[in-house]
C-alpha cells in the first residue's frame, strides 16, 4: 500500500506540548508530551516491539488468529494486556496492537511528564491536565473531519481508538468508514473497534453493531459513522467542527 500522509495528525497539536514523532519499522508514532521525551518513547517502542516479536517467535498463533488465545501468566505485560482485550471483545489478539502500543509507550512517558497524547495509526493514549478536542476522520463519509471528540475528565488516562473497513491496511470484516471506542484502556478500545467495525456493511447495522459493543466491559462510549449516517451511545461528548 502506498504512504498516505497523515493529515490527520495536524488536529493532535496542542498548544503547550511538544510533538514528535516515532518511527520504527512498522511502528509509526505521532506524540505529544509536556517534555521532549522522544528518547523515552523511542526506548518503550524498542522495548515493546521486542516483546512482541519474541512473544510470536515462540507462539506464531498469535500473530495470525483472529479469535481469542488463551490467557498466558508467563507471557509480557503488553503481551497479556492484549491477549485480555481480545478475549474481551472476541478477536484475535493482534486487532489490540495499535493501542496497546501506544498506551505502553505513553505510559512510560508518563513517568517523567505530565500529560501525554500518543496516536498510532488512528488509535489514541492520553492523559492530559486539559480539554482536548479529537477530530474523526472518516474517509469519504461526508462526516470526514466535521465530528469531534471533545475529551473533559483530565484526571484520567484514556484509550480512544479508531477502525474502519475502507481506510488504511487493517483488517476489517466490515465496512464502516469509522468506528470510535472510548475506554480507560486503549488496548481493549482498539480491539472492540475491530469487534464493532466487523457487525457493519450497511447503515441499518449500526445500532444492531451498538448494542454488541454495549457488552463488553470496560467500554464507556461508541461512535459509528457508515456513509451519512451515525449511532453514538454512552460517553461521547460530540462537537461539530
Amino acid at each position: 500500500m502506498p504512504y498516505q500522509p497523515r493529515t490527520y495528525r495536524d488536529s493532535l497539536k496542542t498548544d503547550g506540548l511538544i510533538h514528535f514523532s516515532v518511527l520504527i519499522k512498522e511502528t509509526d508514532l505521532f506524540i505529544a508530551a509536556s517534555h521532549n521525551a522522544e528518547a523515552i518513547a523511542r526506548e518503550a517502542v524498542l522495548d515493546v516491539r521486542f516483546k512482541i516479536e519474541q512473544y510470536i517467535e515462540k507462539h506464531p498463533e498469535f500473530l495470525i488468529s483472529l479469535v481469542p488465545l488463551p490467557d498466558d501468566a508467563y507471557a509480557p505485560d503488553i503481551v497479556q494486556a492484549m491477549l485480555r482485550a481480545s478475549a474481551a471483545a472476541g478477536v484475535g489478539p493482534m486487532a489490540a496492537v495499535a493501542g496497546a502500543v501506544a498506551e505502553y509507550t505513553g505510559r512510560e512517558i508518563l513517568k517523567y511528564c505530565d500529560e501525554v497524547i500518543v496516536e498510532n495509526g488512528g488509535d489514541i493514549f492520553l492523559k492530559v491536565n486539559r480539554d482536548v478536542t479529537l477530530s474523526i476522520y472518516a474517509g469519504a463519509s461526508s462526516l470526514s473531519n466535521r465530528i469531534g471528540i471533545k475529551i473533559s475528565q483530565p484526571n484520567n488516562a484514556w484509550g480512544v481508538c479508531t477502525s474502519s473497513g475502507t481506510v488504511g491496511p487493517s483488517l476489517s470484516l466490515g465496512t464502516t468508514d469509522a468506528v470510535t471506542i472510548v475506554s480507560s484502556s486503549a488496548s481493549l478500545a482498539d480491539a472492540a473497534a475491530t469487534a464493532i467495525g466487523n457487525l457493519v456493511n450497511a447503515a441499518s447495522d449500526i445500532q444492531k453493531a451498538i448494542d454488541s459493543g454495549k457488552q463488553i466491559e470496560a467500554v464507556t462510549g461508541i461512535l459509528i459513522i457508515k456513509d451519512e449516517h451515525m449511532g453514538v451511545w454512552g460517553n461521547i461528548n460530540l462537537v461539530a467542527l
